[in-house]
């Protein structure tokens, strides 16, 4: 069996919301979606290599006035990860979007990170190699650019 890449999907309330979230603030485009427009059920979205499904939750008749708390509690267990070298600019860029965050830090493992979380509280993490050692093994798993990180 050889699996080719991997796609995950998102249950989101507010579609329209969704889109421009991770459209125009992240930069995705709509590569697919269940019928024109924003306001649709299904959207597929692709960045470079990266490939995101959205869906809504709900019906739209069965759709609640509001988010249902402990459905977007259950967001936390869910965060996706993305390579981004330029952390800095990144952060900047989000915060002049309106996305509530703390600036960027190193974990302990040797990764910078910047975590936030998109319009339905799912987590996501911008992050890149802060050390020789990490930065060394992203250049043989990803294809990185070989430097020398000061």
């Amino acid at each position: 069996m050889e699996i080719q890449g991997i796609c995950p999907l998102l249950q989101v309330f507010d579609m329209p919301t969704a889109i421009r979230f991770y459209r125009d603030v992240l930069g995705f485009q709509v590569h697919a979606t269940s019928q024109p427009g924003d306001d649709c059920n299904w959207a597929w979205l692709k960045l470079h290599s990266g490939e995101l499904m959205l869906n809504t939750a709900y019906e739209a008749d069965q759709r609640p006035a509001t988010p249902v708390p402990a459905r977007v509690a259950a967001h936390e267990d869910t965060c996706l990860f993305f390579g981004c070298e330029d952390l800095d600019t990144a952060y900047q860029h989000l915060r002049s979007n309106g996305v509530n965050l703390k600036e960027p830090k190193v974990a302990p493992y040797g990764i910078r990170q910047l975590y936030f979380k998109d319009p339905d509280g799912y987590g996501l993490c911008l992050q890149w190699p802060a050390t020789q050692q990490t930065h060394d093994q992203w250049v043989g798993e990803y294809g990185i650019e070989p430097k020398t990180i000061a």
